[in-house]
């Protein structure tokens, strides 16, 4: 059966998953590389880059889990890339290269249509325009019965909480401040949405939280 979830989401300790003044040369907002020092030393993060062998442990355990019977992603926009309004040119391909570590479909919210985008590896971009519920049957259509990870970014992964869409999320909570910038939780009462937490485990770079729906008493 095909969940949908979050997975490997980063937040300061006040609670934000990105920083303020996100661009081209801040793509997680000032200071939102910080919350990453748990993931970038992993042996999963490191072999997606081609870079060496990478760490083991806890905080690679829960960055693997997150690729593990992924059969489509979905992301907002701006996870795809910078550029706003209609779109321009084309030349822009995303954050990652040639060889985008998703191997899968993706599918970007967008309210500007652009064609199917075929990239290495396995990974074509299709842009939707009819919002958050089209965006997630045509990924769980392309996940043929494996699971849909929201990739992000806040705005994104908030919107999919509001409407009950998500099953299970992972968090790994960075212990940094960054004082400003976009808060996951803003007006969104994950209590009364029926999330629980059913896992916590912290690592000198990260206490990872799982949090599951259907456990509290908002289902």
């Amino acid at each position: 059966m095909t969940r949908v979830r979050v997975e490997s989401f980063t937040l300061s300790l006040d609670g934000y998953g990105a920083g303020p003044g996100q661009d081209m040369e801040h793509p997680l907002g000032i200071g939102g590389t910080e919350l990453h020092r748990w993931f970038i030393p992993t042996r999963t993060f490191q072999r997606q880059h081609g870079a060496g062998e990478g760490t083991t442990g806890v905080d690679d355990d829960f960055a693997a889990r997150g690729f593990r019977n992924i059969g489509a992603w979905i992301l907002g926009r701006n996870m795809f890339g910078p550029i706003r309004g209609a779109w321009p040119v084309l030349e822009w391909k995303g954050w990652w290269g040639d060889n985008p570590p998703y191997h899968v479909p993706v599918f970007v919210l967008t309210h500007h249509p652009r064609p199917p985008l075929v990239m290495e590896g396995g990974t074509t971009f299709h842009f939707v325009t009819g919002g958050i519920h089209e965006a997630l049957d045509r990924a769980r259509e392309a996940a043929a019965g494996k699971d849909v990870r929201i990739g992000g970014g806040v705005h994104t992964i908030q919107q999919y909480l509001r409407a009950g869409l998500v099953d299970e999320l992972h968090l790994a909570i960075s212990p940094v401040l960054l004082g400003q910038g976009e808060r996951l939780f803003q007006g969104v009462d994950m209590r009364a949405l029926g999330y629980a937490c059913v896992q916590h485990v912290a690592t000198e770079n990260a206490t990872h939280v799982v949090l599951r729906a259907g456990q509290g008493e908002g289902r």
